[in-house]
């Protein structure tokens, strides 16, 4: 009988912390060559990538990936709660992605911080190293926007998700700036829902639809310890109905992204 596949989390995020240490001492290097006076700059890259932990997802999930790896049973198991993993791959394989929020910034358009304050505030606690396995999971995934060919993909939002300073203002604040980089990508459109509308289709809670490249429409639907997928078509089709309206009712995509921009600059 085959042993059972086995990863070492910590192990693995030394050895690409000490890629990440390398490449940033080189690049830094090549600034300081150029001109003493970049010095500055090369400070700023140190202090961006933060001993890893900004750019560790995407080494861990893409390096793995580029070698030639699947998204392995050990892999997810390390990186995601039980009652998303089956989500996570097919997030991964989704042609069309459409997300309704209601409780927090959806995972997709976390930033670093906001990630990590959403899981520092996980009941019951969480231990620390899970708690960087999580958030190193969560940006990885956020390699669905760079997939190719590019899926579509929207996200309707409360107003009060984008309001709730999670993590403090710091963090909120630079999380409505990853929001409003995420918008101007061509192939994603953001909407808020205004917290003054007098007619709304979601009030049943959050939610995400995927379409996969075979063709399968998917729905997943949130809720406490007892998150589920839903294949059946009659299921499906009425989420897809709830959100049709729901994009109806919220402000345009245009609208949405100045009025995160007001937000931002209530920071």
């Amino acid at each position: 009988m085959a042993m059972p596949e086995r990863w070492d989390p910590a192990g693995f995020k030394g050895r690409i912390d000490a890629v990440l240490a390398d490449f940033v001492a080189e690049e830094a290097g090549r600034l300081l060559a150029v001109d003493e006076a970049l010095r500055p700059v090369a400070d700023q890259l140190r202090a961006s990538v933060g001993h890893g932990k900004r750019l560790r997802a995407a080494f861990c999930y893409w390096g793995w990936r580029t070698a030639g790896q699947p998204d392995s049973d050990a892999m997810a198991r390390a990186q995601y709660p039980a009652f998303f993993r089956d989500a996570a791959r097919l997030e991964g394989e989704a042609v069309e992605l459409h997300v309704y929020a209601t409780k927090a910034v959806p995972g997709l358009l976390q930033s670093d911080e906001y990630a990590r304050a959403v899981f520092t505030m996980w009941r019951p606690l969480l231990a620390q190293d899970v708690i960087e396995e999580r958030v190193a999971a969560r940006l990885a995934r956020q390699g669905v926007f760079s997939g190719m060919p590019q899926p579509t993909i929207s996200f309707v939002i409360e107003e009060s998700v984008l309001r709730r300073p999670l993590g403090g203002r710091a963090v909120m604040r630079g999380q409505l700036e990853h929001v409003l980089l995420a918008g101007q990508l061509r192939h994603v459109e953001i909407q808020v829902v205004p917290t003054e509308l007098e007619e709304h289709a979601g009030l049943e809670g959050p939610f995400t639809l995927i379409e996969t490249r075979d063709g399968r429409r998917i729905a997943y639907v949130e809720g406490y310890k007892d998150s589920r997928l839903h294949t059946e078509r009659q299921a499906v089709r009425e989420l897809e109905e709830q959100y049709g309206i729901l994009r109806a009712q919220a402000l345009t995509p245009r609208a949405s992204l100045a009025f995160v921009e007001e937000l931002l600059g209530e920071q």
